[in-house]
């Protein structure tokens, strides 16, 4: 990885150093309300724990309008004792709120009624579901195990549009769930009302007699910027389930089990180019299929979710990215069944450490759900025209999640991808070239609340185990691959103000010989680095084993904040066959950080927090790879506008991956400066910007800015426009090694890299048009250039030094010829000449893709789906942007049509 490589990644997790919720804060209007220094917030606090809420059994049904007409609405106390997070921390809300909860044997009822002084001030808006658009919302959320830890969210709007959440670690949020639930709203003169009807079968608890939950209620006023909870939690807490309210009455209730059926159907057209000669690309091809997923609860605490022959294709498209670095981009998941109920998976080591902060550390996950289902890794061995498969197909795969035995939360996926291959034609013989094995995913993961979530211990388990029969594929992919690691953590105080926690564990490869030589010197881990004394190349070794882990201790309330972590990822460490890792192993990794925050609002900032600190990382060998030293400025103005400004100092240090298992460089210190603004959500057009700009001494500079126009003509239409401009320099891009003898100072080897002028102008364009709640129309656009020119070709001449020979200086010479540079690096001298394949390039794309939904009933789907790409490479090294934007919008695209539809049985 090169340094600018470096400054980046440690740039933008540096930037997302605390989640403080600075952004969506609310606002208040009219008369003067009290000063957050006139409240006494600890009184609040205590009396917010006595809270609780009853539950009215039910003796008449309800009709689900929204009017609030029947007698168990107006004849029993409401909840109403609501406070204000935002904009005056603890005082009383501004309008009032009324609550009501009731049951019967098979569902959950939540009333509200939200009267309002100026009920023409109401911002309704329709979004898709769980799209916070930008209006007044209701949240009603509840802790069925009352552990203090977990819960639900279900929200809705004026406008009738429903969002719902999954909660997890106290604070953490995933909007990938979609309950079956159901909501309706109605405009009164005084303000407006809703009710939900949750079933109880969509809910997690354990079966009693009676029930104690958690529950909570929070009212969005977004005219005022005003968020009021039935239970407060000050905003320099951070904590939420923990804080809830009790919900009590609930008794003698009939969940029964939950059983869905979801059969699906689809059928896709796919329009390109032909090419003549081509049995494969004739212009066209029409593909179906059908399939069924199962979901059963097996407990009124556990769901088994089964998927036959799944469609495991994406309604959106990837954006389009450029990457010049030995390590893969990280794309996100958009697959429901892998998304939904993610979150046991996606917290393993954050438990307890609310804090999210780490500086240029790999971060790795041990589960990455698009490892399943990935494009083949393999390669064909006949010549001729080739149908590659673009993903490999999932026979059938299942998931088992919720909680069992003595309070254990558990997740389990068990998948199997077909064994794929590519069909060759050299229009004599047809050949059947197997890209990819029969493969076995598994993962757990368990994790336990000990004392009321004042501990907490957990594990995952992963596993991959692929059927190699042929020697192609055994030479490049690993037989197995195992790991196993532990996470945990344990609050230091009553209040939850200090806790430490992390993670410790281990992967297990195994493989041929020939593959474990490969995976030795992969980026991953670059065991043939010469001047490495730590690390050996075993060619006979037939696996691969390392250790990882990460620890922290962390004060995550109040004003004052505080982040130590120390982590390390031995050298052989490698989570890839099902997981990620954004960089590579061999690092040992110290971080402290100080934060203070101001909750208070005052006459320029309503809230403001300053962060500062630094890290230091060491390879096993005791080498100082990286180093920095930084803050970041981060607030909210009191017209609602946001911004965060980063600085980041980077001394000189040693790089391990820059030569690419080769040996260590110096490279020189440099900085990096970010800023990041946003300006008032609730207007008609809200501008948001990001600026950054890098300089390593005498190497590089990166600059680049990323501005977003988003219009809301309409309470149903918005249209958002994000342009891009990107420039840099880099003296040290890598291009290649070439083998010779006579380089003893660098271990018999040139390592090769050139001056790179990289140039980027791109845009994304969504629009969104919402019918209603339920049917919506959503189209995506990314027009993306990139140029790359490459000069100044150079090589290293001494490891741990910033020194090079740059070729046509001194006796060195370099010559272009058809497409490629002849390098003479001695002249007269004895060094062979080599030549370098000219790498400009000139990459231009266009992907979209419009999505019509339609939820027709509860859980069932329509899709309508057109995805366009284009691609053109013309120009290499030349930026013209007319030019180039004309070549791209002439390009041969390819079209997919698709419709797909799901229809849900509840047995």
């Amino acid at each position: 990885m090169s340094k600018k490589t470096l400054f980046s990644t440690a740039a933008m997790i540096f930037i997302l150093l605390i989640s403080l919720s600075l952004s969506g804060l609310q606002a208040a209007s009219g008369n003067r309300l009290p000063k957050s220094a006139d409240i006494d917030k600890e009184a609040l606090k205590k009396a917010q724990e006595q809270k609780v809420v009853q539950a009215i059994k039910l003796t008449e049904p309800i009709k689900l309008d929204g009017l609030l007409e029947e007698e168990v609405w107006k004849n029993n106390p409401p909840a109403n004792d609501f406070l204000q997070r935002d904009p005056v921390d603890g005082a009383p809300a501004s309008e009032k709120t009324e609550v009501w909860v009731a049951y019967d044997s098979s569902n959950l009822y939540v009333a509200a009624y939200c009267h309002d002084s100026d009920p023409k001030g109401i911002i309704s808006r329709l979004g898709r579901r769980d799209s916070f658009v930008e209006s007044d919302w209701f949240f009603f959320s509840v802790d069925p195990y009352f552990d203090r830890r977990s819960g639900y969210s279900f929200g809705v709007n004026p406008a009738g549009c429903i969002v719902d959440e999954v909660l997890s670690n106290d604070v953490n949020e995933d909007d990938s769930w979609d309950g079956i639930w159901e909501a309706k709203t109605a405009r009164v003169e005084d303000g407006w009302t809703l009710e939900m009807r949750i079933p109880f079968n969509q809910l997690r608890f354990p079966k009693k007699e009676k029930y104690t939950w958690g529950v909570n209620f929070m009212r969005l006023i977004k005219r005022k910027q005003e968020r009021a909870y039935y239970a407060w939690v000050p905003k320099d807490d951070i904590a939420f389930v923990s804080r809830f309210a009790r919900l009590e009455g609930i008794e003698n209730i009939d969940p029964g089990r939950r059983i869905e059926v979801y059969p699906y159907s689809v059928g896709q057209a796919q329009f390109q180019p032909a090419e003549p000669g081509n049995p494969f690309q004739t212009g066209h091809r029409y593909l179906g299929n059908a399939g069924v997923d199962l979901k059963v609860g097996l407990k009124s605490n556990l769901n088994l979710d089964v998927t036959v022959n799944p469609d495991f294709g994406q309604v959106e498209v990837d954006p389009a990215v450029i990457n010049l670095t030995a390590y893969e981009t990280y794309y996100r998941e958009k697959r429901p069944f892998f998304i939904e109920g993610a979150s046991i998976f996606n917290n393993f080591g954050r438990g307890g450490v609310y804090l999210n902060a780490n500086i240029n550390w790999p971060n790795p996950r041990f589960f990455y759900s698009r490892r399943i289902g990935r494009a083949p890794q393999g390669y064909v061995t006949h010549e001729g025209y080739v149908d590659f498969p673009s993903r490999t197909s999932i026979i059938g795969a299942f998931k088992l999640t919720g909680r069992v035995g003595s309070g254990w939360n558990i997740g389990f996926i068990n998948a199997v991808t077909a064994r794929e291959y590519a069909t060759v034609d050299d229009l004599i013989t047809r050949y059947q070239d197997e890209v990819e094995p029969l493969t076995y995913y598994g993962v757990l993961r368990a994790q336990k609340d000990i004392n009321d979530g004042q501990q907490g211990l957990g594990f995952m388990a992963t596993a991959v185990m692929r059927d190699l029969n042929n020697e192609v594929l055994s030479a490049i992919l690993n037989k197995n691959a195992f790991s196993l690691a532990l996470d945990g953590w344990s609050f230091l105080d009553k209040k939850r103000s200090w806790v430490v926690g992390g993670w410790l564990g281990g992967t297990f490869i195994n493989g041929s010989q020939e593959d474990i030589y490969r995976l030795q010197q992969s980026s991953m881990h670059y065991f043939q680095r010469p001047d490495a004394t730590h690390l050996s190349l075993n060619p006979e070794a037939t696996s691969l084993n390392g250790w990882g882990g990460q620890f922290k201790l962390a004060k995550q309330q109040g004003n004052h904040l505080v982040m130590l972590s120390a982590g390390a990822l031995s050298p052989g460490f490698d989570p890839n066959d099902v997981g990620f890792q954004s960089s590579g192993s061999d690092v040992i990794d110290l971080m402290g950080l100080y934060g203070y925050q101001q909750m208070k609002p005052g006459k320029i900032f309503r809230q403001w927090a300053l962060i500062g600190g630094g890290s230091r990382q060491y390879d096993f060998g005791g080498n100082n790879i990286f180093s920095c030293l930084g803050g970041s400025f981060q607030g909210v103005l009191t017209n609602w506008w946001n911004f965060e400004y980063t600085f980041l100092f980077v001394p000189e240090t040693l790089n391990n991956r820059l030569t690419r298992g080769g040996p260590l460089v110096l490279m020189p210190y440099g900085f990096i400066n970010e800023l990041r603004l946003a300006s008032d959500s609730r207007k008609p057009v809200v501008l948001e910007g990001n600026f950054n700009y890098q300089w390593i001494h005498n190497n590089s500079w990166d600059w680049m800015a990323n501005f977003a126009v988003r219009w809301k003509p309409r309470t149903n239409l918005s249209l958002s426009v994000g342009p891009m401009i990107g420039l840099s320099r880099n003296e040290t891009q890598w291009v290649k090694k070439v083998s010779d003898p006579l380089m003893t100072e660098t271990f018999g080897m040139r390592y090769i890299f050139a001056h790179l002028d990289q140039k980027i102008v791109a845009s994304e364009i969504r629009i969104n048009w919402i019918f209603t709640p339920t049917l919506s129309l959503q189209a995506y656009l990314q027009p993306f250039i990139a140029v790359g020119k490459y000069d100044r070709f150079k090589q290293l001449n001494r490891p741990r030094a910033y020194d090079f020979l740059v070729f046509g200086e001194g006796d060195s010479t370099i010559i272009e010829e058809d497409g490629s540079y002849l390098v003479d690096p001695d002249g007269d001298g004895p060094a062979a000449s080599f030549y370098i394949n000219n790498p400009d390039f000139n990459y231009k794309s266009m992907r979209g893709t419009v999505v019509l939904r339609w939820e027709y009933r509860p859980g069932s789907l329509l899709y309508l789906v057109w995805t366009q790409n284009r691609a053109d490479f013309s120009y290499p090294g030349q930026l013209s942007l007319w030019r180039d934007l004309g070549s791209l919008f002439t390009a041969p695209g390819d079209n997919i049509f698709l419709i797909k539809f799901t229809y849900r049985f509840d047995l």
